[in-house]
């Protein structure tokens, strides 16, 4: 297999130029959000320019995530809903919420070639020129520069947000910050190790080190406080089990069996039956998972995605992505491949590995028609979350459990407040050592909540010509809900209207007529209110 193409950066994509392109409105990152509002402000006559950093359309939507995160599907409406009855027409259904890559980047595709929408692919983002509160310009590395009245950041990372100087954070708040409950650090019992499994180099030898990404200090004593951790990343996989279309396992050239220690100590271990009590929280036995597939469209292939204690999450690689460069984040990228091809190939092949597992690990592998220019690997990691914008309204665990709601409405959420294990750490008690994952926390809202428009634009004095519709203000644990792509192209579409109707009427985005931003949007079939 051909894994050439297989990056988040190449210097080699990068042509130089000195192109100077005027756009009315200017959107950096081509993900579903991207994508969405790139074709709405089209549609509304304005004129615009899409750049995307990467070869692909559509982000997660078209990299592997094709069993759609939804909630409630009644909130989701607008092109968003339109997206997923158009994948449902190719398929000849009236809509498709799981679906293969392929197909949703064929209509990314056309989407964005139907509205007339010029996209620059492998486009980084290199400087932002200001003048007072406003962007005037973007320059990409390689030296293409954009001026545009109005810029919109689509990208999982908020690097355009974070070079014009706008508030943000990284990681997880403490509790206390907004009174939340579930933020900060939190040891629950869902993928976790249900019973001791030792996290020394050598079984019982702490002298020998700890294995790779397991941290000597006991986290569960500071449950809810801070700290910069951000939740795993990992490459949502799309897999076949028709033997047509299967490819077996690779084995990465920089395989390193330690990293695969800890899989091999809990694929062996005996299951436990007893619950144990670890700070107030029920570790309950976990099965032993093998992989978790949900099958798109009824058809051979899978969106898999982490599952269980030990998994394709890579717990702990990848807290230098927010704030990395482009080539930090190529290294760590890099690292998430090998890591993951290696953990599929240790769990099919490893003879330490009990017969079983091998054996159902084996049954699965890439399929031929899929990623065809990456060696059929995602090109998309998955950036769980990344830099969060901090405006003048920050949307928490309060708007998820219905405690307080917004009448500024421009789209809505419904799904869990979803994070994945942040950490992993040692816990010694009665003299015994073993390994606990942190981080992981999955509480369904009280129902589907109002995301505010304040949460998409800057602080009043900061900048005045910027929407942010993926890395909005949002506390930790409120963006594991607000994250899911179908939220993301509600958001967009609403940030090219906002944005549609600040350059029409000369002014700040935070200075719109939001009911009437809220009547075109009800116009246009979004759902505002449950």
């Amino acid at each position: 297999m051909n894994f050439a193409g297989l990056h988040y950066y190449d210097p080699g994509w990068i042509v130089p130029t000195q192109e100077t392109i005027r756009a009315e409105v200017c959107i950096y990152g081509g993900t579903a959000a991207g994508v969405v509002a790139a074709v709405k402000t089209a549609r509304l006559g304005a004129k615009v320019v899409l750049l995307q950093p990467g070869q692909h359309l559509g982000g997660l939507t078209t990299g592997g995530l094709g069993y759609t995160d939804y909630g409630k599907k009644h909130v989701i409406g607008g092109m968003a809903r339109q997206f997923y009855r158009d994948l449902g027409h190719m398929a000849g259904k009236n809509e498709e919420w799981h679906f293969w890559p392929s197909a949703a980047e064929q209509l990314c595709i056309r989407l964005v070639a139907d509205a007339c929408v010029p996209v620059r692919y492998c486009q980084y983002l290199d400087d932002v020129e200001m003048s007072g509160q406003r962007i005037r310009a973007v320059t990409m590395h390689g030296g293409l520069r954009v001026e545009a009245a109005l810029f919109l950041d689509a990208s999982y990372e908020g690097d355009l947000l974070a070079k014009a100087g706008v508030s943000y954070t990284v990681g997880r708040e403490g509790n206390a910050q907004y009174g939340e409950t579930f933020n900060g650090i939190q040891v629950h019992g869902l993928h976790q190790f249900s019973h001791p499994i030792d996290p020394y180099v050598v079984a019982g030898d702490p002298t020998s080190g700890l294995l790779p990404q397991i941290v000597k200090e006991d986290l569960s004593s500071r449950t809810g406080s801070g700290d910069q951790r951000v939740q795993a990343y990992c490459f949502r996989m799309c897999l076949t089990d028709d033997p047509a279309l299967k490819i077996d396992w690779p084995k990465p050239a920089d395989f390193d069996p330690l990293q695969y220690v800890l899989a091999t100590r809990w694929f062996n271990s005996p299951k436990d039956p007893r619950n144990e009590q670890l700070h107030g929280t029920d570790i309950v036995p976990s099965k032993f998972d093998i992989l978790e597939r949900t099958t798109p469209g009824g058809g051979n292939k899978t969106d898999t995605n982490n599952h269980g204690p030990v998994s394709s999450d890579f717990i702990g690689a990848n807290y230098d992505w927010p704030e990395g460069d482009y080539a930090t984040r190529e290294k760590i990228f890099q690292r998430h491949v090998s890591y993951q091809m290696g953990f599929y190939w240790h769990m099919a092949n490893a003879p330490e590995i009990p017969e079983r597992y091998r054996r159902a690990y084996r049954r699965w592998g890439l399929p031929k028609d899929e990623f065809l220019d990456t060696g059929h690997w995602p090109h998309q990691l998955y950036i769980r979350e990344a830099r969060r914008m901090v405006s003048d309204y920050v949307l928490t665990e309060a708007d998820c459990r219905l405690e307080r709601t917004v009448d500024d409405s421009v789209g809505m959420g419904s799904y869990s407040m979803d994070s994945h294990n942040c950490s992993r750490f040692v816990k010694v008690k009665n003299g015994r050592a073993r390994v606990l994952n942190e981080g992981d926390v999955q509480v369904a809202p009280a129902g589907p909540y109002p995301v505010s428009y304040r949460s998409l634009v800057p602080k009043r004095g900061e900048c005045e010509n910027l929407i942010v519709p993926v890395c909005l203000s949002a506390s930790h644990i409120s963006y594991g809900s607000v994250r899911m792509e179908p939220v993301f192209m509600i958001l967009g579409e609403s940030s090219a209207v906002a944005a549609t109707m600040a350059l029409a009427a000369k002014q700040a985005v935070q200075d719109i007529d939001v009911p009437a931003l809220q009547q075109r949007l009800l116009k246009d079939g979004q759902i505002l209110h449950a």
